[in-house]
């Protein structure tokens, strides 16, 4: 079996999606191995390294076992691995409703059109700012959506700064914003956001609220 056929994964689950528009719906999770970033919230360590060799009939074949539609590849960092592109056209084939979710420094223009891209830009605090991508900007779809992590008023400012430099309310019909746990309290970033009245959708990690951070939830 040649290399060109496998994912390196970290794990595959069932749970409840706990972020995006999809959150709360039923959700397989293929999380890859692997990750270039080390941002400061990083909640997936576990990810950067080891991992099991499948198959993409493999993977498709674990993901079959569950009663789900929609599909989320993460990672890490997925799309690190080029045979992520194949994985995700062939679940589109499928029939699943699949998004990907990318820190947004790997060129996102060649996945797959029927996926939802849920991009990441990296706020100054995530010490990973400048690893982001903006040309992918220009790749993102209407149904796509852009998230950034704030780490403290100053992230909140300059994610505020970035969404109307490039227009991303027009762009993509989701523009999420996010507390890093235990660094910004949630109340205050919804009261900033109430505000200023920016018109992005405030999210909580529903899955860190049920299930605090344990790996395969």
């Amino acid at each position: 079996m040649s290399d060109a056929e496998k994912l390196r994964i970290t794990e595959i689950f069932y749970s409840l999606q706990g972020e995006t528009r999809t959150v709360g719906l039923p959700t397989v999770f293929i999380r890859l191995t692997g990750c270039p970033l080390r941002c400061e919230y990083c909640d997936t360590e576990y990810a950067f390294s080891g991992g099991e060799w499948f198959t993409l009939d493999e993977i498709l074949d674990e993901v079959a076992k569950y009663p789900a539609k929609h599909i989320t590849v993460s990672g890490g960092e997925p799309l690190a691995q080029p045979n992520c592109w194949p994985l995700m056209e062939r679940l589109c084939d499928k029939g699943y409703e699949v998004s990907l979710e990318t820190s947004g420094a790997i060129d996102v223009s060649k996945v797959d059109a029927r996926v939802v891209k849920v991009m990441d830009l990296k706020t100054p605090d995530s010490k990973e700012s400048h690893r982001n991508l903006y040309d992918n900007i220009a790749h993102l779809n209407q149904q796509d959506q852009v998230k950034f992590v704030i780490c403290s008023r100053q992230d909140y400012d300059w994610s505020k700064l970035q969404v109307d430099q490039y227009k991303l309310l027009d762009r993509v019909d989701d523009v999420l914003f996010s507390p890093s746990f235990h660094q910004v309290s949630a109340t205050d970033l919804a009261d900033w956001i109430v505000e200023d009245g920016i018109q992005v959708r405030m999210q909580l990690q529903l899955h860190k609220l049920l299930w605090n951070d344990e790996p395969g939830r």
